[in-house]
């Protein structure tokens, strides 16, 4: 008489090892952006194999981490309120994601880097598609300078707030208003302008 052996059920610990490498990578990464694989897989309690198993290799690795903190970015975007004045959106636009970030600069450094910038601005086209669309509505109503297409002053946008993550000190009180300022040069403000607009913000927090 034969039986037939009950099918096997798909190994949850599989999920499992692969969140705990993305914890474990980001969590390295942020001690030490040029973490290797074996530190990485030694954190998430695996080894080099184990870890391989669920990557090809450290770019493989890091592409899904960016892919992993891309809707964070993309739901702060979602926040964004109509009624504001545009350079007054951009601005909270720039703090809510200068906090953010500022949680997890390294890895957002690295997401931002040359090597991934290209996969990162896929992951952020939601938040893309805001910072485009306050800007024609800031070019529309006078506030946001017009010597430039929409699209150009969009993209100058992304590319300050791409250097003042990589570059600025998150630890600095400062680097948040320093942020936010420099969004607002690029956008076309004077600094005159620019303090009118962050005197209306609510004060940042400030990191634990």
């Amino acid at each position: 008489m034969s039986t037939t052996a009950p099918a096997r059920r798909p190994r949850r610990d599989a999920a499992a090892n692969r969140a705990g490498i993305l914890s474990a990578a980001a969590t390295t990464i942020a001690h030490d952006p040029h973490a290797s694989i074996d530190t990485i897989a030694r954190a998430a309690g695996l080894s080099r194999r184990a870890l391989y198993g669920h990557f090809d290799d450290r770019d493989a690795l890091l592409h899904e981490l960016i892919m992993a903190g891309a809707p964070r970015f993309n739901a702060i975007a979602a926040t964004v309120d109509e009624s504001d004045p545009a350079p007054v959106a951009l601005a909270r636009l720039t703090s809510r994601l200068w906090t953010e970030a500022a949680h997890v600069q390294v890895a957002a450094a690295i997401a931002l880097d040359e090597t991934h910038v290209e996969s990162t601005a896929a992951a952020l086209a939601p938040l893309r598609r805001t910072v485009a669309a306050v800007v024609r509505r800031g070019q529309d109503d006078g506030t946001i300078r017009t010597d430039l297409t929409a699209a150009t002053v969009a993209r100058l946008v992304e590319e300050t707030a791409r250097t003042v993550v990589t570059r600025l000190d998150a630890s600095s009180p400062e680097a948040g208003t320093l942020a936010v300022r420099a969004v607002l040069s690029i956008a076309g403000l004077s600094w005159r302008e620019a303090d009118a607009v962050l005197s209306s913000l609510p004060p940042s927090p400030q990191e634990p």
